[in-house]
């Protein structure tokens, strides 16, 4: 069954070219394209497409209001399109907590140039955002979006004994900036833990990813540079482009940073901060997987289990894009499988 596409942009070159790089491929059928917001969320309603790929400057209304409407009225998985620049950065956040799945920098010169690669990648990209349709439809609009509850609504977790880890581990893919968004907010300002975060985003986003957690955290986080010392309460989220190690010396970890190398897929890559990590001293470690698609982490969390650290999936009715969580379950590596509730109600417990 073919996956039906609705492409919105206000460039009518931009929708022909991701219309004929689609159609290449008789897997894809665009049902239809709109110029502005206002025509997208109009067309929605109409079409019920599979996915629809969506630009977030446009006139009459823009990408991130349209999103909001598409979400609250016939919803449908989204994937944004968005320039790599500090603004498009805050603005496809702001999309992706409106309900939009996935995005992708918008390189207009990859389009242009009719390069194979960009070709693929989108397809791919648009082929597993699209396979989220039927959850979307099952569930309310704004379930995603509302605040988190105080209490987690299994029982068990309330039986826990409070946690005082060592170091806290994060790590997420598509689904995971909103995510990790609901349950950082949860941990409380007298943290005495330090906490890595690592996020598959591209280098241009990660800055302003850091700064909005910032923002909203009762803890403080900032992008990693390299030398930074893990200290309590601090949260660092591993930059865009760059792998992220743990390295003890003297009695005190710090974080070394370097660009990634040929054949490393993922840049922050969660393996080499697992593994980085099962190789120090650090004492007791949580890591917990988030929603992302494919299974980095999986090696990662093999190293650092050997070494008892406790290992935290997030469930498939929650997730995203059930993925890396389900490498790390399907592996028998999942000490807990909590929702993203019952992963906040944890947090709000860390001290």
């Amino acid at each position: 069954m073919a996956i039906r596409v609705l492409i919105v942009d206000d460039s009518r070159f931009i929708r022909k070219r991701i219309q004929e790089i689609l159609e290449e491929d008789p897997v894809y059928q665009v049902v239809g394209v709109a110029g502005d917001g206002r025509e997208a969320v109009k067309k929605a309603a109409e079409l019920e497409p599979d996915v629809i790929t969506m630009d977030v400057e446009m006139p009459v209304m823009d990408g991130i209001t349209a999103v909001k409407q598409i979400m609250r009225e016939c919803p449908a998985p989204i994937l944004m399109f968005s320039i790599a620049t500090r603004i498009g950065a805050q603005a496809t956040l702001d999309a992706l907590n409106a309900g939009a799945i996935d995005f992708l920098p918008k390189q207009l010169d990859d389009i242009d140039a009719d390069r194979e690669m960009a070709k693929r990648l989108l397809r791919r990209r648009i082929r597993i955002v699209a396979q989220q349709a039927s959850k979307i439809r099952r569930q309310a609009a704004t379930v995603n979006n509302k605040p988190m509850p105080a209490s987690p609504s299994r029982s068990f977790a309330s039986k826990r004994d409070k946690l005082r880890p060592d170091l806290l581990l994060i790590a997420a893919s598509t689904g995971g900036p909103v995510a990790m968004q609901k349950i950082l907010t949860h941990i409380p300002a007298h943290c005495s833990m330090p906490i890595l975060l690592l996020q598959h985003m591209p280098e241009s986003f990660t800055k302003s990813f850091a700064d909005r957690l910032n923002d909203l955290c009762q803890i403080r986080v900032k992008q990693a540079a390299d030398g930074d010392l893990l200290q309590p309460g601090l949260a660092l989220l591993g930059p865009g482009g760059m792998q992220m190690e743990v390295h003890s010396q003297y009695g005190k970890q710090s974080v070394s940073l370097r660009r990634k190398q040929a054949g490393e897929i993922y840049s922050p890559c969660v393996d080499i901060t697992f593994a980085s990590v099962a190789r120090q001293n650090v004492g007791r470690v949580i890591a917990v997987v988030l929603t992302g698609m494919g299974s980095d982490g999986k090696k990662g969390a093999e190293q650092l289990k050997r070494g008892g650290a406790e290992i935290w999936a997030q469930d498939e009715a929650s997730s995203t894009i059930y993925g890396m969580p389900r490498a790390i379950v399907e592996a028998d590596l999942a000490d807990h499988v909590y929702s993203l509730e019952e992963i906040a109600f944890e947090f709000n417990k860390l001290s």
